[in-house]
């Protein structure tokens, strides 16, 4: 009987991370994450799989880290000792990270440093090879030098988030070719779901309708409602970050639907669904503009498709009417339980 395969998480309790968790637990792997400690638990997306880890079936064990604390990484590391490593976590919020610049850049570039000499250092003392994916971002090309960006396309980041992302992109490839790391970069265009954060612009908008048909919200307030995005399914592409990983040798992809859509294309989709016009409950707000804009961000996922074999299986409408289904379900819910949904 072969060893089960060992992978770790960071950021496993986000969008992203419970549904890589969910993909590894089903191919058989033994999975642990990395969570921040705070004074309340952050753990609903993983909670129902989750088991008892002293349970001899459990297959899905916790540690308290961060990425800004270089030491007790490295301690993870050497106690799980993965063959895998996915870098998630992040301060990911793109209009915060104008907010709070430096813990963004802490955490989302020098983070990966830290991750990354972890390993090294790590494979140099035990001859264990350890697969590391860096969670790349859209947001590095920013205002976009071609369209539609591929892997050559150069960056120009418009965000202290994207730009340490684009700190982190570098350091990968350049432990890659120094170090000889089998280490990928994932630039992954916007991909949504059920589990998306909900200060995310198109989970505000399809919680807002769930909430707008039950008569619990009568505005919902946002910026730039022109900006263009290319949205996939987060199942979709946490797919490719695994696929990436069983290469035989490492390499950087664009994971994109190769579709551009608005906000106002997402509120038509939207709204439409559920017999309304957004025009009636939409108003904007200054506040949620960035002090610089990415107008247009558009994937071209040729090499991946290529060589990879990955392509996306939910189309930009299935994604908002899935993501509004889910809302107006979980409203329902909440209701039966006797319980808020504010």
């Amino acid at each position: 009987m072969t060893e089960r395969k060992r992978a770790l998480i960071t950021g496993i309790t986000g969008q992203d991370g419970s549904f890589l968790t969910e993909l590894l637990l089903e191919k058989d792997y033994e999975v642990h994450g990395i969570i921040r400690r705070s004074s309340t638990f952050n753990t609903d997306r993983i909670d129902h799989i989750y088991v008892d880890p002293h349970n001899p079936d459990a297959r899905l064990f916790l540690h308290y880290g961060d990425l800004t604390d270089g030491t007790t990484l490295r301690r993870i590391l050497e106690e799980v000792q993965p063959v895998e490593i996915y870098n998630l976590g992040a301060q990911s919020h793109v209009r915060v990270s104008f907010d709070s610049p430096e813990y963004t850049v802490d955490a989302v570039g020098m983070g990966v440093l830290r991750l990354l000499e972890a390993i090294r250092d790590y494979q140099k003392r035990t001859g264990i090879e350890v697969r590391f994916y860096q969670a790349g971002s859209s947001e590095m090309f920013g205002k976009v030098q071609e369209v539609p960006q591929k892997e050559t396309t150069p960056f120009y980041p418009r965000s202290p988030y994207a730009c340490a992302k684009v700190y982190g992109h570098w350091q990968t490839i350049n432990y890659r070719e120094s170090y000889g790391l089998f280490a990928c970069n994932g630039i992954l265009f916007n991909h949504e779901s059920e589990r998306r954060g909900e200060t995310f612009v198109t989970r505000k908008i399809t919680r807002a309708v769930a909430r707008i048909v039950e008569g619990k919200q009568k505005k919902l307030f946002l910026g730039n409602l022109d900006s263009k995005r290319d949205w996939g399914y987060a199942k979709d592409y946490v797919r490719a970050m695994w696929m990436m990983l069983q290469k035989e040798k490492p390499d950087d992809y664009v994971i994109a639907t190769n579709e551009t859509h608005s906000i106002r294309e997402f509120l038509d989709i939207a709204f439409n669904y559920v017999n309304l016009d957004w025009h009636d409950f939409v108003e904007f707000d200054a506040r949620y503009l960035r002090p610089a804009e990415v107008e247009l961000l558009i994937g071209d996922s040729t090499k991946a498709r290529e060589k990879l074999g990955w392509e996306p299986s939910v189309t930009f409408e299935e994604l908002v009417h899935l993501m509004v289904d889910a809302d107006i379900e979980a409203l329902k819910k909440a209701k039966e339980l006797g319980v808020g949904f504010d």
